[in-house]
């Protein structure tokens, strides 16, 4: 997790803080020693982005890597609930 005091020393508003801490919390949802190594570098890479926001090319990325691993997560829960 990001610190406020950490974000501050960049001069980011309040608002900016927020959005930070909400691309990070995206960025850690997904993040797992699991995942393949280029993902791990894109989502590394997003997490060193020294701005509150993403580019729309950034934010598409995180979103296509959202999908894809939340999609692997609920198929692999399914497969193990039918396994049983």
């Amino acid at each position: 997790m990001v610190a406020l005091q950490h974000l501050k020393s960049y001069n980011y508003l309040p608002a900016e803080c927020e959005q930070m801490r909400v691309i990070c919390d995206r960025i850690n949802q997904v993040y797992s020693d699991s995942l393949e190594e280029t993902v791990k570098s894109l989502l590394q890479s997003l997490g060193k982005v020294n701005r509150p926001y993403l580019t729309a090319v950034e934010e598409k990325l995180l979103s296509v890597i959202e999908r894809e691993y939340d999609l692997r997560a609920v198929n692999s829960a399914l497969g193990a609930i039918v396994q049983n």
